[in-house]
């Protein structure tokens, strides 16, 4: 059992104590911190893959870090600023609505440095983060429509904002390309940061999109994922993870996972400070499909082809895959 959430109170108590054992112990070197977001680092998604890029880092230096998970949004500012006033360097922050309180918290440290994954912060201590999560979207949305039987596929969002709408685009023009004809179904669970963390909800949306036809489905919902997984097991359909490698959640029902590396923006951030913004696709290995034992017996050497095939167009130009988020739309 995952252990409670601290209040915004206990996250007061925590930071004062922490603050007065530092200062007793003398601690003078900085260690770095990361801040998750809703649904914590244990949501086996966005935030998880987060908390694997600072263990990386913390078992090859012998290092240790600071962490907080957010129960509730008034706690993201509160977090940066007691991690800051403890002299934390880098600070990073996991999601982008950490973004607006990253910074204001940036401008009032400026000798400290601030990282901040999928929001864009023009200071001179902040290194932003992006992902061409179009890209790896695409690979699997060609995955997908090559893996359908019934020609219809699906797709469930968490919170309906236009970075998701992103990862549905790519999806969908990767279905398109390998197959013109397959349709796609779109769903968001919803519109506050509790359609992150929503099992049962993306469970409903799972069902009633297989209900209508569809056999496949990608779900970019954090935590809320889980249940469409579950949900694709019952119902002997297949499904696509995000994020993290999700394969061994549903062994023999994922598909794949469009695994968008997190993990690897903490490492480096961790490892080294690079102001501006850092932009990592298909080129960087930012983004990709997982394969493993859980999911080989799904993906055959057709599907494998044409997604070497068409990462290599992506990279190399040939294929231009639409950015939701710059365009507005996807066509």
């Amino acid at each position: 059992m995952l252990p409670a959430r601290p209040s915004l109170a206990g996250l007061a108590r925590f930071f004062v104590l922490a603050l007065a054992g530092a200062a007793a112990a003398g601690l003078a070197r900085a260690e770095p911190a990361v801040i998750y977001d809703m649904g914590g680092k244990y949501d086996r998604s966005f935030n998880e893959a987060g908390w694997r890029g600072a263990e990386r880092w913390k078992q090859e230096t012998g290092k240790p870090y600071l962490e907080f998970e957010i129960a509730n949004p008034a706690q993201r500012e509160q977090a940066q600023r007691r991690m800051a006033e403890r002299g934390a360097d880098p600070i990073v922050g996991i999601g982008f609505s950490q973004g607006s309180s990253m910074a204001k918290v940036a401008r009032d440290y400026p000798k400290l440095h601030f990282v901040v994954i999928d929001a864009e912060i023009d200071l001179p201590n902040v290194q932003s983060v992006l992902f061409k999560e179009q890209e790896g979207s695409f690979l699997v949305g060609m995955m997908a429509a090559m893996a359908s039987k019934t020609h219809q596929i699906g797709f469930v969002g968490g919170m309906d904002i236009p970075l998701i709408r992103k990862f549905s685009c790519g999806y969908e023009q990767g279905a398109k390309y390998a197959d013109p004809k397959v349709g796609v179904t779109v769903a968001m669970t919803g519109t506050t940061p509790q359609a992150w963390n929503d099992p049962a909800r993306g469970a409903e949306l799972a069902k009633a999109q297989f209900a209508s036809g569809v056999d496949v489905v990608f779900a970019a919902a954090g935590a809320t994922g889980v249940g469409v997984y579950q949900a694709a097991h019952d119902a002997h359909r297949l499904a696509i993870g995000v994020d993290s490698n999700q394969n061994h959640l549903q062994p023999g029902t994922m598909l794949t996972s469009m695994v968008k590396r997190v993990d690897v923006a903490v490492y480096n951030a961790f490892k080294h400070f690079t102001p501006g913004v850092t932009t990592l696709g298909l080129k960087e290995g930012g983004v990709d499909i997982a394969l493993d034992k859980y999911n080989a017996a799904l993906v055959t050497p057709a599907m494998l082809k044409a997604v070497d095939q068409a990462r290599a167009d992506i990279i190399g130009g040939k294929i231009h895959v639409i950015d939701y988020m710059t365009h507005g739309a996807c066509r």
